[in-house]
């Protein structure tokens, strides 16, 4: 049986949730970590979305990749596809991924469907500033979301300079702001 692996890119990475035999650092090509999913329910709301993790086209995206012992597969599918598929925001797919050490493995991962009515597109830092800034949903503020991602990607040394961005933006205003 072929190796399994998993790759993460946002929660995954710190809290994947199912059983895994090696957790290895790992770049994907062709798509990049991007605040570029309306959030109607968890960071904020139909009225006033707010916005969360996938990954969209383009660019590069360091995550961690999950090698899974293969009679763990498909109650991992299971489980993955339960997280990840609620609204269909993200499509499954299995993409090719280098680990550590210059190997090339194929991996499960969740990228952006474009063709969603939650997907926000490519956007700017500002943009996404603004669009984060005040959203709430039903795990809290959307700020909390963003400034809790960058936080873990840095205890995983994973810098991800267009997500510091807008965590340095969502900062200053709050700090300029006089409530």
């Amino acid at each position: 049986m072929e190796d399994f692996w998993v790759f993460g890119y946002g929660s995954l990475m710190w809290r994947p949730g199912f059983a895994h035999v090696e957790q290895r650092r790992a770049r994907l090509h062709g798509y990049r970590r991007a605040l570029c999913i309306h959030s109607w329910v968890h960071r904020g709301t139909q009225a006033r979305p707010g916005l969360v993790l996938g990954l969209d086209r383009g660019g590069s995206c360091i995550g961690l990749a999950f090698h899974v012992a293969p009679p763990d597969r498909d109650a991992v599918l299971a489980y993955l596809r339960e997280r990840e598929l609620v609204t269909n925001v993200y499509l499954e797919r299995r993409v090719a991924i280098t680990i550590e050490g210059g190997r090339r493995v194929d991996a499960v991962t969740y990228v952006a469907d474009t063709h969603h009515e939650q997907y926000a597109g490519a956007l700017h830092a500002d943009q996404a500033a603004r669009q984060v800034r005040g959203a709430v949903g039903q795990a809290g503020p959307n700020e909390e979301y963003v400034f809790n991602t960058i936080a873990h990607l840095q205890e995983l040394a994973i810098r991800d300079h267009w997500l510091e961005a807008v965590g340095a933006l969502l900062k200053d205003e709050a700090s300029a702001d006089p409530r």
